[in-house]
């Protein structure tokens, strides 16, 4: 979001208390990382800024919004949440069972964010059909992306294919029928990049499938552009077909083929054959099956990676995605 207003010709100051950086485990933080975000969220509440318009709050902002508005001093303030908490926490990732006291308090805490922006911003229209819903207001759309300045084009077919997955391994991303698919293509190298609370399955992973637990950010297009294809997400909960992750626009700008679950989010941006393989969620034969394709198929997956850099270059891209934030700040001013 910051590049992509940079982009479009706009001034942007960060202000920032580093809460999370350190942490490449988000999902094992404990008490003493709530006290460091109580402690982060005092230090904003008392800082003062001064000559801007508009004050934006990102991902993950939701405990932001007081300091936001104090800072802000009447001027508008935006939210790009991405998700909600409750939907996150409890509905996709079952870390609290729905209807008891935590999951209603990050309910308390997802109403009280949205409410007090004066514009929020989801990801997807099939996202911001739900959080429209669960807060009762009018929710803008603007994709992700990607940076343009790391991920480029220049992908090439690999001597060796491989399938390169990079994620959270949490629910979302359908890691169980990543394995599954891996386990009917034992001649086909996975590369899995990624931690989190569903990295106990890939202690049986079969032999082709590698596990990274960390990549740098600044080396990850050069990670997607030399593998066969790279993998979306393939989860089968509500909030998998309401997203479009940050990897798949990574994938599409580096020209990479993309296989991803066929949701109405990724129907927004991509059609099936044309700019990505879309898959039905949580079957692992018919991603193995795509995979095999692209293996087999190198025009194909030639067409696949020129296709979806269109669609990205058409809808996802810097320039594109800074007007549209442009113009979404300034009807507020």
């Amino acid at each position: 979001m910051i590049s992509c207003l940079r982009t479009a010709g706009v001034e942007v100051e960060e202000v920032h208390v580093p809460v999370w950086d350190d942490l490449r485990d988000g999902w094992r933080a404990g008490p003493g990382r709530a006290l460091k975000l109580a402690a982060a969220e005092a230090r904003l509440f008392t800082r003062r800024a001064d000559g801007f318009d508009a004050f934006v709050v990102g991902y993950p902002g939701h405990f932001d919004l007081p300091a936001a508005r104090r800072a802000a001093r009447g001027r508008p303030v935006v939210f790009n949440p991405l998700v909600s908490l409750a939907d996150t926490i409890v509905g996709d990732r079952g870390r609290f069972r729905a209807g008891s006291l935590a999951a209603r308090a990050l309910e308390r805490v997802d109403r009280h964010a949205f409410r007090s922006a004066d514009l929020v911003v989801a990801d997807t229209e099939a996202h911001a059909r739900f959080l429209s819903e669960l807060v009762q207001r009018d929710v803008a759309v603007c994709f992700v992306g990607a940076e343009d300045r790391l991920f480029r084009p220049g992908w090439e077919p690999p001597k060796r294919f491989s399938v390169l997955f990079v994620g959270k391994l949490i629910p979302l991303q359908g890691v169980d029928t990543i394995l599954a698919a891996a386990r009917e293509l034992p001649d086909v190298a996975f590369r899995m990049v990624g931690s989190g609370q569903l990295e106990p399955l890939l202690r049986e992973r079969p032999a082709n499938v590698e596990h990274v637990p960390w990549i740098d950010y600044e080396r990850l297009p050069d990670e997607i552009r030399k593998a066969g294809c790279a993998l979306g997400i393939f989860g089968t909960s509500a909030k998998a077909q309401r997203v479009i992750p940050n990897k798949a626009f990574q994938a599409l700008a580096c020209g990479a083929p993309l296989i991803t679950a066929d949701t109405p989010a990724a129907r927004e941006l991509l059609a099936d054959g044309e700019s990505a393989l879309l898959v039905p969620p949580g079957d692992a034969h018919a991603l193995a099956d795509a995979i095999r394709r692209l293996a087999e198929d190198e025009a194909l997956a030639r067409r696949l990676g020129a296709g979806g850099r269109a669609a990205y270059e058409r809808a996802a891209s810097e320039p594109v995605l800074g007007a549209r934030w442009r113009e979404l700040i300034e009807a507020l001013l």
